[in-house]
């Protein structure tokens, strides 16, 4: 299976910026791993949306989008799990 371009969009780059150090690298690790699997083992698609998928890392969500004409994931959002839907 072909690897995906990954992209993180600005909202999310600052968003993990926020994070402690040691969390960065935890869903920095779960993020790169969506290059090679876009719809991993507890991944959840979110109601309303059409290819918007969610991930947990811990206490943490990564909110992405998969577009497999272009072969992209986006990460639209990263948050601890009472904020990120909001």
């Amino acid at each position: 299976m072909a690897s995906y371009r990954l992209e993180i969009s600005g909202t999310a780059e600052k968003q993990l910026r926020k994070l402690d150090q040691q969390d960065q690298v935890r869903v920095l690790r779960a993020v790169q791993q969506l290059a090679q699997d876009p719809h991993p083992r507890g991944c959840r698609k979110l109601a309303g949306y059409d290819d918007v998928f969610r991930i947990r890392v811990g206490v943490f969500r990564v909110l992405y989008s998969v577009d497999g004409r272009s072969v992209i994931v986006v990460v639209l959002k990263i948050g601890h799990r009472k904020d990120v839907y909001r």
